[in-house]
């Protein structure tokens, strides 16, 4: 049988013109007729039809081989049965060998040819007798045949190194790349900035999704919706100061029943009217002017928009309306006084029509809608959409159309950021951010960059002080910062209970009448919440733990951290040299009796078992007792695992020491089992244990995560033990494996009493992995040396490991990728050989036909809030020879705190009276900007 590889697939592929071209697939395979059916062909290059026989033979399936005949050879084929053309001789190439899971060849597979007859093209039957001849150590996988006129299915995607296809993981490069360029999370806070500066709560106002307008300014909200309009003042109750409805004629005008679909305070000279009359528009094209005081219509213009008012905006002493049929009105009032919407003449502008997307940013109109496809392509490009700008307050201006610099999703938000005065972000669906420069006067807008923030679509921005406001379907907000590449996460917070967050915007009023800089945000929840712009509880929080040890008293505790991949060998094969059989004796005994032993071990059963597999999947994690042991019903690995490292503590540590095993859990080839003093034990609280499965888009647990984590004193801590994806190559892979793994926010139970908050990190809960204190990371995380094989061997011989560190895979990922999330975790220095990949019970690297280059696959990383406070005592590998991995094994020193809550109380008091300073400058700073912006 032949076999060939993905670069080699295009040589059996024949010129585009011929009848009936295909492609061949790396992994498909021959399976050819000995003749073709007794029927004429027609081709195109014949003068005639030949008439068909009178009873149609079913449609025969041929080789891709077959199919790809010259159309000459059809075109001169006689009705006489015709002979195949002569199959064309290849150089079998060698078959790629999983390292764990290689495919059996389907049993529907049966005919074959032999090397010495596929030469010259002759079929032959293999009897049950005749043995298959395997190439290397394994069948080469079947190749599909295709029926002559089919379409060429999809090709098969190469099988990776971990046993597992590309295409079963479900992410290709291009969508791993992405994730790797977003912005980094990895110190994000995930406290709420809430803001205490209304008497009573929001809770109560209630804005119906997608049919509500809503503005703010201070304590006073309006909310308009269908024939509704509520006016809520914050500082006097929660129930709405005034509630009015159109159809039983509350508003006292002549036209009734009409319905409200936009609303915005009108700007005022004096502060006393700041915030005193708002302006509705309608589904009709009306403006009315009303006086939230006395609940009066002040002015009214029927009809003064040709249709429904979609857009409402608010400019310095003008306010600018439109809707959508493209009517723009600009009206502004004399100099001096305040604008007057029964007198005012306004000035009309004309834009596109039907503008899903319009918003005032640098005194212009930024508008885009989506196009007749839908998805906001552009006809006869390949960016999109369209962007429409347009400076309303020019008269004559003409309206420019802009492209970005590549194709985007719909525009769904813009802002402006106080920080980059010359530049106009807009979001987009998808998950993108568009950069545009506005600094030049006299030019168009130009798209200077694209960002990508989120795997889902960006539904609203703010630029708020320092920080871009990033409103997701999840129901998070995220506040980025942007002065550095890649962007970071500052803050991520859940605001709209995982709905979509609609939208976000800045109250710009709220500095004048609150003394704050509030932003608001309303969901799919149809809730409006407030948030404090200057984020100053992050702010005392920061200055908290810079004082932390006023209020807290430290001791210093011990760790002791063990990995292996043991390739599925079970602790009995332990036997022969004296460094297998003293491996767990000699690893315990090389800290003096550590407060902490933790294991964790991978491909801990033979993941080519597909039936261990399924049972471990089946069972694992069940029926566990009471002291931790493992259940019986699971492979027997785990068991005699779990009671020989039992054993080898019981008999490495002194009598009066005793240990308690608090944590076990598998995950079919990962186990892991933490053991602490027994005398440390009462002081530990809050345990927990999850998995995290990355093999096959997440579905299946050949690789992943086992996260275990507790509370000491008052000290977070999380052990992982992990494996992450294989081959030489597969760094984003492996990346992305590492994200999902310390970003996911949901694994781990958040129900910590509050006093346990002080113990966690980033206002976080303890559900994910970032919100501990002290992180430490262990495993076959698979991590390469881009290097060529002799190379490497040689330097390992050499004791050159300088030179091989240049070259490994972590460490460059570590120092140049900044959206690498372990980005800031640390690692001891590797003074030991690499660990991967020996033959077994043997000193030699690799020696099989596929000749792997060595590499440091097994790794110990550590992330501390405060990097002081941990120290590493050793960073070791040991020779215990039964695995193609060689053990390794890292000790720490590290000191946990107890706070004195009554202590903090008091240094949290100072820092609040400390943010108040601060608070006034940052304030004063926005306000000046606002003003120069025209927003206040």
């Amino acid at each position: 049988m032949a076999h060939h590889s993905p670069e080699s697939s295009s040589d059996s592929v024949s010129s585009a013109g011929s009848a009936g071209s295909s492609r061949t697939s790396s992994d498909d395979t021959k399976s050819p007729p000995t003749s073709l059916p007794s029927t004429s062909y027609h081709t195109p290059s014949s003068p005639r039809p030949i008439a068909p026989p009178p009873r149609p033979l079913p449609r025969t399936k041929v080789s891709v081989q077959t199919s790809l005949a010259s159309s000459s050879s059809l075109a001169s084929a006689s009705t006489s049965s015709p002979t195949p053309p002569p199959l064309p001789a290849r150089k079998a190439a060698p078959t790629p060998v999983d390292d764990h899971s290689p495919r059996a060849l389907p049993s529907r597979h049966q005919s074959l040819f032999e090397p010495d007859t596929q030469s010259r093209g002759e079929p032959f039957t293999l009897s049950q007798s005749q043995e298959r001849k395997q190439f290397g150590s394994h069948l080469p996988p079947p190749m599909r045949t295709i029926a002559l006129g089919d379409k060429l299915p999809p090709p098969r995607r190469q099988t990776s190194e971990s046993g597992t296809s590309s295409e079963s993981e479900e992410e290709d490069d291009d969508v791993r790349m992405k994730v790797d360029l977003l912005p980094d999370t990895s110190r994000a806070s995930r406290r709420p900035p809430t803001v205490d500066c209304h008497t009573y709560p929001e809770h109560a106002i209630h804005v119906p999704a997608y049919t509500a307008s809503v503005a703010t300014c201070g304590t006073t909200v309006a909310v308009v919706s269908h024939h509704h309009l509520r006016i809520y003042d914050l500082s006097m109750a929660e129930s709405p100061i005034w509630n009015l409805d159109s159809k039983n004629g509350d508003f006292g005008i002549k036209v009734k029943d009409f319905k409200m679909t936009s609303v915005e305070f009108r700007p005022a000279t004096s502060p006393e009217n700041r915030g005193a009359f708002i302006w509705i528009g309608t589904k009709d094209g009306h403006l009315i002017e009303f006086d939230v005081r006395s609940g009066k219509v002040t002015a009214f213009r029927p009809v003064i928009h040709a249709h429904t008012v979609t857009h409402m905006f608010r400019y310095g002493q003008s306010m600018v309306t439109c809707d959508d049929t493209g009517k723009v009105l600009v009206s502004s009032p004399p100099d001096g006084a305040d604008l007057d919407l029964a007198t005012v003449i306004p000035r009309v502008v004309r834009i596109a029509e039907k503008q899903e997307f319009a918003v005032l940013l640098a005194g212009q109109l930024w508008t885009s809608t989506r196009e007749p496809s839908g998805g906001g392509t552009v006809p006869g490009t390949s960016r999109g959409p369209y962007v429409r700008v347009y400076n309303v307050f020019v008269p004559g201006s003409v309206g420019r159309s802009l492209l970005p610099t590549e194709h985007l999703g719909a525009v769904t938000s813009g802002t402006i950021l106080p920080c980059h005065p010359g530049h106009v972000y807009l979001g987009h669906e998808g998950g993108h951010v568009s950069i545009w420069s506005i600094s030049d006067s006299d030019g168009a807008p130009q798209c200077v960059e694209i960002v990508k923030v989120s795997v889902s679509d960006i539904l609203s921005l703010a630029g708020v002080n320092t920080r871009l406001w990033v409103g997701t379907r999840k129901g998070t907000i995220e506040a980025l910062d942007v002065s550095s590449k890649p962007w970071t996460v500052t803050n991520n917070w859940t605001a709209h209970q995982k709905l979509p967050v609609l939208r976000i915007s800045v109250d710009t009023w709220s500095m004048e009448k609150l003394d704050r800089l509030v932003v608001t945000s309303i969901g799919r929840d149809e809730r409006l919440r407030f948030w404090d712009g200057l984020l100053g509880i992050d702010w005392i929080e920061q200055e908290l733990l810079k004082r932390e040890a006023e209020f807290s008293t430290f001791r210093q505790m011990t760790a002791l951290i063990v990995s292996w991949n043991v390739d599925s060998n079970k602790p009995d094969a332990l036997t022969g040299t004296a460094e297998n059989i003293e491996f767990l004796t000699d690893v315990l005994q090389s800290m003096d009796r550590p407060d902490f032993i933790v294991f964790g071990f991978q491909e801990l059963i033979d993941l080519e078992s597909r039936k261990m597999a399924a049972k471990t999947v089946l069972l694992g994690g069940k029926n566990k007792s009471a002291d931790g042991s493992i259940s019986q019903k699971v492979s027997t690995s785990y068991k005699k695992w779990f009671d020989r490292l039992l054993l080898a503590v019981r008999v490495a540590m002194p009598a009066d020491e005793p240990y308690a095993c608090i944590h076990t859990e598998n995950l079919v080839g990962l186990f892991s089992c933490s053991f602490v003093k027994a005398s440390e034990k009462q002081s530990l609280k809050n345990a927990a244990l999850t998995t995290v499965k990355r093999g096959m888009g997440g579905r299946y647990g050949n690789k992943g995560g086992i996260i275990s984590r507790f509370i000491v004193d008052d000290t977070s801590v999380c052990f992982i033990n992990c494996h992450l994806a294989a081959g030489q190559s597969h760094v984003r892979q492996r990346n992305a494996d590492a994200a999902a793994i310390v970003e996911d926010k949901s694994l781990l139970p958040d129900t910590a009493p509050i006093d346990d908050l002080v113990s966690y990190v980033n206002g976080g809960d303890g559900s994910m992995v970032l919100d501990h204190e002290l992180v430490f990371i262990n495993g076959d995380m698979n991590y390469r040396i881009d290097q060529r094989r002799e190379a490497v061997i040689a330097a390992v011989k050499a004791g050159d490991f300088e030179h091989l560190l240049v070259h490994d895979q972590l460490k460059k990922e570590m120092k140049f990728n900044r959206a690498f999330r372990l980005r800031n975790f640390s690692e001891g220095p590797l003074h030991f050989a690499p660990t991967y990949k020996y033959d077994p019970r043997t000193d030699e690297y690799d020696t099989s036909e596929k000749s792997r280059t060595p590499a440091w696959c097994d790794r110990v990383l550590w992330r501390s809030l405060h990097p002081e406070r941990v120290e590493q005592v050793h960073y070791k590998r040991w020779e215990a020879n039964i695995s193609d991995h060689r053990p390794i094994s890292a000790g720490f020193r590290f000191q946990v705190k107890s706070v004195r809550h009554d202590q903090r109380v008091r240094v949290k008091a100072e820092v609040k009276e400390q943010w108040k300073e601060v608070q006034r400058r940052l304030l004063s700073e926005a306000k000046r900007y606002y003003i120069e912006q025209k927003m206040i």
